[in-house]
């Protein structure tokens, strides 16, 4: 019987539902309202904008793409054009009867006139070797630049095969041919936003559309090669070409604009994108993230990009020369600001759309449901200043014939007859709650008292032990050393002169056991520190902290923890000698403790003057854990520690009742993970 409720809490609790079982009323009705439309419409929306935004995006790139592939298409068509222009002139008859006949004037002539027919920029005759013998425009003089045996195309010429490419010419080479060609390609760099830096202040380089086919005789006998080109650097009626043909009128919505360019690097050569009104922006570049992905990994970019002013929705492709090198690109785009309002305006419109549709929804849904929760949320604000202590909360009159109705005022009865039992109930417990209260107050003064008498006997029976013991070891101690004192005295006598030679080892001999001897005084010091009070001093802090590091140097030494002494302080102070060194042995031996793995221990002592007063300070720094915040303020009182086990909390209570014996005062700083700073402020002795 009770298994089955008890699973199907679990599940609901598994499940996330026990929340709202036990939410109120008015919260399931609230949820049931407005759950649909401020988590389903907004969801919706979110969908249908994300899924919109993307496929559109997609349509963008998708567009673009296909411009390129036009652009590409005619770009390819150009080039066989000039391809089939000078292997159709390489073929005809006229080409080979003039060559054979040596005349190279006449040679010269037919050339001239048949660039101008195929709208080339250069036509040359080479012989068998690759050497020009005659060229449609004027050749520069430098024989190195007549051979041409160099160009892929020229070379598969020579060996038989037509072919075209596409070609960087240098300026050296474009002057060889003609210096109105170096001209024409010569283009100072513009700064643009987003390129990558450059030294360079002008492209000298030339695109060139390269064509090369063998000539041959009557008897298939090769006569030499025909090369022509196209230079395409400021080639304003190609570019034009491109984008008349790819963006034509109507394709593009109104305010945008398309474009189409060619680089040399990521350099405008050719282009039809505006710099200033109808300037065009030859010598701008292109952005440092398009020249890394398309010349730098040879990919090809379809995305939006900045392009000189503005971002347009961008299609480069890489162009490569007849050796296979990455020489420039390729590109096509139209301006995205109109397709970017556009779509910010439908998205504007459906999150319109979607606000009306949800507020709409939310107040009718908030008019049904407040007829019924209503009445309820009353009756719960009554319950809830019945919890807060307001006992004369009721309900009121509820303006319903229903269950609610009838249910609020049951409520009001019974909470009249709650006040009425709670008064009588109220007025015993406190009776009771007092008697408890004075009984356990009793309870814990005894406790305390007998534990604290309990700590104290224990303390005081360890340190009888510890003083019993340690003068133990001392008369031990004392009494070989005595003896070995006493036959090192022997041994000097008796060698008498024969002792000089190891009169170095004597005198270490000595010096040992002499510090055995202060050893063990320090112990007994520290041990019995009433043995050698009595009286108060005149003494200098400095060597009385050298002494009391000498006491736990093995403490030290156990926990690899390094020393430093600053010593500054110049004026005595009045204190007891054994008891200065007990306070300074409890903060080292506190200070090792907190660093058990190793750290620095920084002792620092200097002189404080003020208000006509003046004094030594004594600083006791360790590296180690710290103490917590909430135990700094008690750390001087008797019996507290943090050591469990291992202290008695009197260490601390003994130091700071010593220091204020004398008119001194010790505080501490310290900050979790960091260390511990104690500080001692001592009065100077008159």
């Amino acid at each position: 019987m009770d298994a089955r409720p008890s699973l199907l809490n679990r599940i609901r609790t598994l499940s996330g539902l026990q929340p709202l079982r036990n939410a109120s009323v008015r919260t399931k009705l609230l949820l049931v309202a407005l759950v649909p439309f401020l988590t389903v419409l907004p969801i919706l929306f979110f969908l249908i904008f994300y899924w919109g935004a993307a496929y559109y995006d997609r349509l963008l790139t998708f567009k673009v793409s296909s411009d390129l592939a036009v652009a590409h298409e005619y770009f390819n068509h150009v080039q066989e054009r000039v391809g089939s222009d000078v292997v159709s002139l390489g073929d005809a008859h006229v080409l080979v009867r003039t060559i054979e006949g040596a005349d190279r004037a006449r040679l010269t002539t037919l050339l001239q006139q048949k660039q101008d027919e195929l709208k080339l920029d250069f036509l040359n005759f080479l012989d068998a070797r690759g050497v020009v013998q005659a060229a449609s425009r004027e050749r520069g003089p430098g024989p190195a630049l007549a051979d041409h045996g160099f160009w892929p195309v020229v070379t598969s010429a020579l060996q038989g095969q037509a072919q075209t490419e596409i070609d960087l010419y240098s300026e050296v080479q474009l002057a060889a041919i003609n210096d109105g060609m170096a001209r024409q390609a010569h283009i100072e760099l513009v700064p643009t936003a987003n390129a990558e830096p450059t030294t360079k202040s002008a492209v000298t380089s030339g695109m060139v559309i390269h064509a090369a086919t063998p000539v041959r005789d009557a008897d298939g006998r090769l006569l030499g090669v025909l090369e022509g080109g196209m230079l395409l650097n400021q080639n304003l009626d190609f570019v034009d070409t491109i984008n008349s043909l790819v963006y034509a009128p109507g394709s593009l919505p109104a305010g945008s604009d398309g474009t189409a360019t060619l680089f040399i690097d990521d350099v405008r050569v050719a282009t039809n994108v505006r710099l200033f009104g109808e300037q065009r922006a030859l010598g701008t570049r292109a952005s440092q993230a398009v020249r890394q992905h398309v010349l730098g990994e040879g990919l090809t970019w379809l995305d939006r990009a900045f392009v000189v002013h503005d971002w347009y929705i961008s299609a480069y492709e890489p162009i490569t020369d007849s050796f296979g090198q990455r020489i420039g690109m390729l590109y096509v785009g139209y301006l995205e600001a109109p397709f970017r309002e556009a779509r910010q305006l439908v998205i504007m419109l459906l999150a319109g759309l979607f606000a009306v549709i949800c507020v709409g929804g939310v107040f009718f849904s908030l008019r049904v449901a407040r007829g019924i929760y209503l009445p309820l949320a009353r009756m719960s604000g009554t319950m809830t200043a019945v919890q807060q202590g307001s006992l004369q909360a009721r309900t009121g009159a509820v303006l319903l014939g229903d269950e609610i109705g009838k249910l609020s005022l049951h409520l009001d009865e019974l909470l009249d007859t709650v006040q009425a039992q709670n008064a009588e109930l109220k007025a015993w417990g406190e009776q009771l709650d007092q008697k408890v209260i004075e009984r356990t107050a009793e309870l814990e003064q005894a406790n305390a008292l007998l534990r604290q008498t309990q700590k104290q006997l224990i303390l005081s029976e360890k340190l009888a032990s510890i003083g019993e013991i340690t003068a133990g070891v001392a008369h031990e101690i004392n009494n070989p050393v005595a003896v070995l004192q006493g036959n090192l005295d022997v041994l000097r006598e008796a060698l008498g002169p024969h002792a000089a030679p190891v009169q170095a080892e004597l005198q270490l001999m000595d010096q040992q056991i002499h510090r055995i001897n202060t050893l063990v005084s320090k112990l007994l010091q520290f041990a019995n520190p009433e043995d050698f009070a009595g009286y108060i001093e005149a003494i200098h802090v400095d060597p009385v902290i050298a002494d009391s590091l000498v006491l736990v140097r093995h403490l030290l030494n156990q926990n690899d923890i390094a020393v430093v002494h600053r010593k500054q302080a110049t004026c005595a102070v009045a204190f007891n000698g054994g008891e200065l060194q007990q306070v300074l042995i409890n903060l080292f031996t506190n200070a090792i403790h907190a660093m058990p793995h190793g750290g620095t221990l920084t002792i620092a002592s200097g002189d404080w003057e003020e208000d006509g007063k003046r004094g030594v300070t004594i600083t006791v720094a360790d590296t180690g854990q710290g103490i917590r915040k909430e135990d700094q303020a008690r750390i001087f009182d008797a019996f507290f520690t943090t050591k469990r086990s291992k202290g008695t909390g009197l260490g601390l209570s003994i130091t700071y009742t010593l220091v204020a014996r004398y008119g001194g005062t010790i505080t501490v700083e310290s900050e979790a993970n960091k260390g511990s700073i104690f500080s001692l402020r001592l009065p100077a002795a008159d």
